[in-house]
């Protein structure tokens, strides 16, 4: 009889231990030690991006990684994110959706990166969305280089974090600026035939802007031979004011066409095509450019009154071999501050979900370059909702109508398009957060 209760016990006790050591299996392994957590360890917390190196996008827009990591590496000479330095795994994916999606596929399997930020190109991150889905596996997808509505939406893409305006706000903007100084005008629109367009499309039809003629085109096919058909076409129709809704080489190839071809009309350039050093590069003279008018939602890279443009310049200088400081390197470092404002915030043991949590809680606090507000909150991953509008001197630089930034703000649904002031945190001490 005392055998069988024997015998009993240690069938009892082993039964425990198995549903223990099953338990114990079930808990994620960085519950016991943060550095088990992808792309963190004690030294080094590794981020990843995709970006055009090379192809049809690439005049501009390969400038973002270096200028991201000038600023990582000034943050990690002055003592890194508690300690750790960050380091940046940059592929090219030549503005091609299923390199985009190989690429970063890449970062996650092979590079283990802990977050991707600055992911540029609308169809290249709505494609790496559907196959990679970063949403379902939980990883940070910060701070996205482009303006597609759908990516604030947080119930479908759960880590993923909007930072531009949309271009649903952008067009509503113009078609606002449109109505108040361009009126009784014949208006054409050349706009990129992807979801980039449509955004733009339903911005102005929200904004009730009628277009006397609309030309759209494929992305990648832009050139001077596609551009004069683009000019034929507006030309014919009478089109006194030109909205350009697409990238910066098919804004040169339009703007430059239609200077040899003799079409003289008002160009107004949205933000992703307007980079005036980028279209001096492709080939676009100053005198060309002078006149046109442009949207942005930071302060001008030439204006030196500005305390983040002449913090930045100096970041450029000693750290980005004094590259020429344009909009790009701009938006490349201030999506740098955000991103060590971000880590910070999830604290000195990150994880991927205390580093969304603290985005959603603390986000709307980050100090930024931008004049609009950032919109984080829970549930809300909209970033910037506002832009000014500026015109380009001889120089190709752009200058706010005026002399001074007013900024209109909007939002990507039925909200009015409204004049606003708002007051930006003031640079951290030395460049360098402290949140």
């Amino acid at each position: 009889m005392f055998v069988q209760r024997r015998t009993k016990r240690g069938i009892l006790a082993s039964a425990t231990l198995a549903v223990s050591a099953l338990a114990f299996t079930a808990i994620p392994a960085q519950a016991f030690n943060v550095h088990t957590v992808d792309g963190v360890n004690s030294n080094t917390i590794k981020l990843g991006i995709t970006i055009p190196l090379t192809g049809s996008a690439a005049p501009g827009y390969s400038k973002i990684p270096s200028a991201m990591t000038a600023y990582f590496n000034y943050v990690n000479d002055n003592g890194g994110v508690y300690g750790r330095k960050i380091s940046l795994v940059v592929k090219d994916d030549a503005y091609l959706p299923t390199l985009a999606v190989a690429k970063t596929n890449e970062l996650i399997l092979k590079d283990k990166v802990f977050a991707v930020v600055g992911a540029l190109g609308t169809a290249n991150h709505l494609a790496v969305a559907k196959s990679v889905n970063l949403g379902r596996r939980g990883i940070p997808d910060l701070f996205l280089n482009t303006g597609f509505s759908n990516f604030a939406d947080a119930k479908k893409y759960p880590t993923t974090f909007s930072l531009f305006p949309s271009y649903v706000m952008e067009a509503k903007i113009m078609g606002q600026y449109l109505k108040e100084n361009f009126a009784g005008k014949k208006l054409g629109l050349i706009y990129q035939a992807d979801d980039f367009g449509t955004d733009a499309l339903a911005g102005f039809k929200q904004a009730g802007t009628t277009f006397d003629v609309k030309v759209s085109y494929a992305s990648g096919s832009q050139s001077a031979q596609t551009a004069a058909g683009w000019v034929s076409k507006l030309k014919a129709a009478g089109a006194e004011v030109v909205v350009m809704f697409g990238v910066t080489t098919a804004s040169g190839a339009a703007l430059a066409t239609s200077a040899a071809l003799g079409y003289k009309a008002q160009w107004i350039l949205g933000s992703v095509g307007g980079d005036a050093t980028t279209l001096k590069a492709v080939g676009v003279p100053a005198v060309v450019l002078t006149g046109a008018i442009g949207a942005s939602f930071l302060p001008a890279p030439t204006d030196l009154t500005d305390e983040y443009v002449k913090f930045f310049q100096g970041i450029n200088t000693k750290y980005n071999g004094g590259a020429v400081f344009d909009n790009n390197v701009l938006v490349a470092m201030n999506t740098a501050m955000m991103t060590v404002q971000a880590l910070r915030a999830a604290g000195a043991n990150p994880t991927r979900a205390g580093l969304i949590a603290a985005l959603e809680s603390k986000g709307s606090t980050f100090a930024s370059a931008s004049f609009s507000p950032i919109n984080y909150a829970k549930g809300n991953h909209v970033g910037y909702n506002s832009y000014w509008f500026g015109a380009y001197n001889s120089a190709g630089e752009l200058k706010p109508v005026g002399g001074s930034y007013s900024l209109y703000t909007t939002d990507s649904g039925a909200g009015a398009v409204v004049k606003s002031a708002s007051k930006r945190p003031a640079l951290p001490l030395n460049g360098l957060p402290s949140n």
